[in-house]
């Protein structure tokens, strides 16, 4: 059995991920994942859904279920994380390699089992980001590699498998009030997630309607946020975001993008950004897990100061990243404006 573990501690060790098999496997399968869902809606039907795909939505649903088992029950005026959601973690830490081993082997489980639980935020820091979204794209990775999934899954790993992941995330993210992880602020992409930008402008790439400006228009929103994953993540910022009138002033990027003629050409320039933004950052991939399956490349040392510990023998580069001075969450804002609390 092999643990994965980090490995990413440099600008050297950046650079040779980046030149390495398994850099251009996990870029080759998001970009044929976004390419599998060309023209299709959320609700698409047609087609045999395979029963690997539904045994990894019952295990997403085994772990929504454990989300009912925390509530929050201590209340507080700080707009940063709830405790409980350690309690969540920890719930789901000690259950999730049996699950996972009802369907592939012991060792296999054991591995696939780390990225599923880094797929769900940090414990400590109680927060979540672009990097732990990495990890559920690994985990999908890893299962497309053993051969679990073949291609024939692809649209439906987008349609049914992510859109469930991100559906659990929102609540993770609205009930226990996760911080960003990395967040730029208003100058990122979004607090939490990247990629159903990115799935959500290949779903309406073949289209020339809606256009994109139309995501300013709440009626196009909620007209097209259940069927397209790119609606739905403005549909969710529209939700939280609260203190200002449109995504121009909280979310400048968006409206930068809400310009461009065309979703194929979105869709085109996401691919881009989540090379040099995600995978191209080493405070977000610093955490990403090698193990036996997803092979650390040659020529990245085995580091001994400090082993596996979080934050280890890096600097940060841009204000937020990573270790960096703490954002509260937009859903924290949104619930504590409802309720009259000020900022603290």
């Amino acid at each position: 059995m092999v643990v994965p573990t980090k490995r990413l501690k440099t600008p050297e060790d950046l650079k040779i991920f980046q030149s390495s098999p398994v850099y251009n496997d996990l870029v080759t399968f998001v970009t044929e994942l976004a390419a599998s869902v060309h023209g299709l809606e959320l609700g698409y039907s047609e087609g045999v859904v395979s029963k690997e795909i539904n045994q990894v939505l019952e295990l997403l649903e085994n772990i929504n279920s454990i989300v009912d088992h925390h509530p929050v029950v201590k209340e507080t005026t700080s707009r940063f994380g709830k405790v409980e959601f350690r309690d969540f973690y920890d719930e789901l830490a000690e259950k999730l390699v049996p699950w996972v081993e009802k369907y592939v082997d012991q060792d296999n489980a054991q591995e696939l089992s780390a990225y599923i639980l880094n797929s769900f935020g940090d414990r400590t820091r109680i927060d979540y980001g672009s990097g732990h979204e990495l990890n559920f794209a690994c985990f999908l990775l890893c299962l497309y590699k053993l051969e679990i999934f073949t291609k024939d899954d692809f649209k439906w790993i987008v349609l049914k498998v992510f859109k469930r992941y991100l559906q659990l995330m929102r609540r993770l993210q609205l009930l226990y009030w996760l911080e960003p992880a990395g967040s730029h602020g208003v100058w990122g992409l979004d607090d939490y997630h990247f990629l159903p930008f990115l799935f959500g402008a290949a779903q309406l790439a073949p289209f020339t309607r809606p256009r994109p400006l139309t995501i300013h228009n709440k009626d196009y929103v909620e007209e097209f946020k259940d069927k397209y994953l790119y609606f739905g993540c403005i549909a969710f910022i529209n939700q939280v975001k609260t203190g200002a009138e449109s995504l121009r002033w909280h979310s400048p990027m968006l409206d930068d993008i809400s310009g461009v003629k065309t979703w194929a050409k979105i869709e085109e320039g996401m691919i881009k950004m989540y090379k040099a933004e995600v995978l191209g950052k080493l405070p977000v991939v610093q955490h990403f897990l090698f193990g036996s399956i997803l092979k650390c490349p040659e020529g990245i040392p085995s580091y001994t100061d400090g082993g596996d510990d979080e934050h280890v023998g890096h600097n940060h580069s841009t204000w937020g990243d990573c270790c960096g001075i703490k954002v509260p969450s937009a859903a924290a804002a949104s619930a504590m404006s409802k309720h009259h609390i000020p900022f603290d």
